[in-house]
């Protein structure tokens, strides 16, 4: 009798706890607006005062300077503004090597496209990527995800086509405004308005749980 006790008593001593998996950083909303809309204000400003070149040459500095401040502080790195910052660095590069700013005007067309791309061919195939390019902690129902997939995907498509009208017909400066000024509260506005939508489909802590992993 004295053997099994001893034997269960050794073999909980011997049990690892369960690891627990580690909570994903995040940075403080402040913080974070100001490493998304900083590159973007330093863009504006320095093509104000300098030209598209040199506002060219601020950006790919700053998105880069923007991603190394947010590995530092969390370790992690959301995919969207990886991508975004290489883009800059490919085309801001392209813009240098053969003195055209047509190269960084159509950085976010090919960006956009890139993700309605991404969203809409995974979803194809019953992947979504959604969480994955929003960094988000969202759990929805699988309809929810779908739904939000297809609007995102739709969304995209739709600043690439409205970036080709703007920088294809308008000034250099009218552009830049537009990036920054026009984009961005598009961007707001329209992820405002799912708000229903996510609000209708979000899973309860209990369902949460035994939801399936779709990424």
């Amino acid at each position: 009798m004295d053997v099994k006790n001893d034997q269960t008593s050794t073999a909980q001593a011997d049990a690892k706890p369960e690891a627990v998996p580690a909570e994903k950083k995040k940075i403080n909303p402040g913080l974070k607006l100001v490493l998304e809309m900083g590159p973007l204000a330093a863009f504006f400003l320095t093509n104000w005062k300098f030209g598209i070149f040199p506002a060219t040459g601020v950006l790919m500095v700053c998105v880069v300077a923007a991603l190394a401040m947010s590995w530092l502080l969390v370790r992690h790195l959301p995919v969207m503004p990886v991508v975004t910052a290489v883009a800059v660095v490919f085309f801001g590069g392209l813009t240098f090597l053969f003195q055209s700013e047509t190269f960084i005007k159509m950085k976010p067309t090919f960006v956009n496209i890139i993700f309605g791309s991404a969203l809409i061919g995974a979803l194809a195939f019953g992947k979504l990527l959604l969480p994955i390019v929003l960094d988000s902690v969202m759990q929805l129902k699988e309809e929810g995800w779908r739904k939000l997939t297809i609007r995102w995907g739709v969304f995209f498509f739709a600043l690439a086509i409205l970036n080709e009208i703007v920088w294809r017909t308008q000034s250099t400066d009218f552009w830049v405004s537009f990036k920054v000024f026009g984009i961005m509260p598009l961007t707001l506005v329209f992820a405002m308005s799912q708000v229903p939508l996510i609000l209708k489909y979000e899973l309860k802590d209990d369902e949460a749980k035994d939801a399936p992993e779709h990424f």
